[in-house]
């Protein structure tokens, strides 16, 4: 049945709580830290730079007692895209071409530049999907909705919905094992019923067709999940107040203070690098 378990590729949007040093840290720090060092590898023009975020990444994997095989797991679903588009890249590269010609297919000249543009769009968003994994990984929903709810404390003194903002962002990252989960379920059911679901039989367009009779099952439990908790939310008395209180009040340490000074100064150095 390995050909159902969707839930083992998606990755993003699960807690693991290992206790770590990374997790006791603030969670204010840790989400300034992640936004500091996403920002830093998406903008990050040398391959130095985008090696030192790799690294960077994967020691706080190591620090944060997160399996590396589990976290690299993850890339399994984006995998197929992210080689599209470093293909693409290869073929209708927009930098001028240097050092030798490999080959050339009808007018397009594929160079060692456009080689090694799509390695470094492979190797930055395979670094993204991993710091936003690391995030997921560290991050709990309840710090998640505290921190940000502080940092974003002087946007509702403007009036703008902060912690409503929060809320959509947790949810939506939540709903994401939630729905492979459901995934998982519906082609059980569908195998169940005489559904062919032979994982290693058929061409790409045979699998693709496999894939369509999920997409409404799909729609249809995700909006009646929707409906649920709208319902429970306003049971609750959501959004009936406009300043909510909350029973955690977070301080910072010397040491917290220390990780925001190091993540600046290596997200700077990542930017700056040649």
């Amino acid at each position: 049945m390995s050909q159902f378990e969707f839930l083992r590729s998606v990755n993003i949007g699960q807690y693991l709580p290992t206790a770590s040093p990374v997790h006791r840290l603030d969670p204010r720090v840790r989400l300034v830290s992640y936004f500091l060092l996403v920002m830093a590898l998406t903008f990050t023009r040398s391959p130095w730079g985008l090696l030192v975020g790799v690294l960077l990444v994967l020691a706080t994997l190591r620090l944060a007692l997160i399996s590396l095989r589990f976290a690299l797991r993850g890339l399994l679903a984006p995998l197929p895209f992210l080689l599209i588009l470093a293909l693409l890249q290869v073929f209708f590269n927009g930098r001028p071409d240097s050092g030798p010609v490999f080959f050339t297919i009808v007018g397009l000249v594929v160079g060692l530049s456009d080689i090694g543009v799509a390695l470094m769009l492979l190797a930055r968003f395979s670094t993204l999907v991993l710091a936003l994994s690391l995030a997921s990984y560290t991050l709990s929903t309840g710090e998640l909705t505290v921190g940000l709810g502080y940092l974003l404390r002087p946007l509702a003194r403007i009036g703008l919905p902060a912690h409503d903002f929060v809320m959509m962002l947790q949810v939506s990252l939540r709903f994401l094992p939630l729905l492979a989960q459901t995934a998982e379920r519906i082609a059980k059911s569908q195998a169940a019923r005489g559904a062919d679901w032979d994982a290693h039989g058929g061409n790409l367009l045979a699998r693709v067709r496999r894939i369509i009779p999920l997409i409404v099952p799909m729609f249809l439990v995700s909006l009646r999940r929707a409906e649920t908790m709208a319902l429970a939310m306003d049971a609750r008395g959501y959004g009936s107040v406009e300043q909510r209180s909350s029973r955690i009040v977070l301080k910072t340490t010397p040491r917290d203070w220390v990780v925001v000074v190091f993540t600046i100064v290596i997200a700077v150095g990542i930017v700056i690098l040649p």
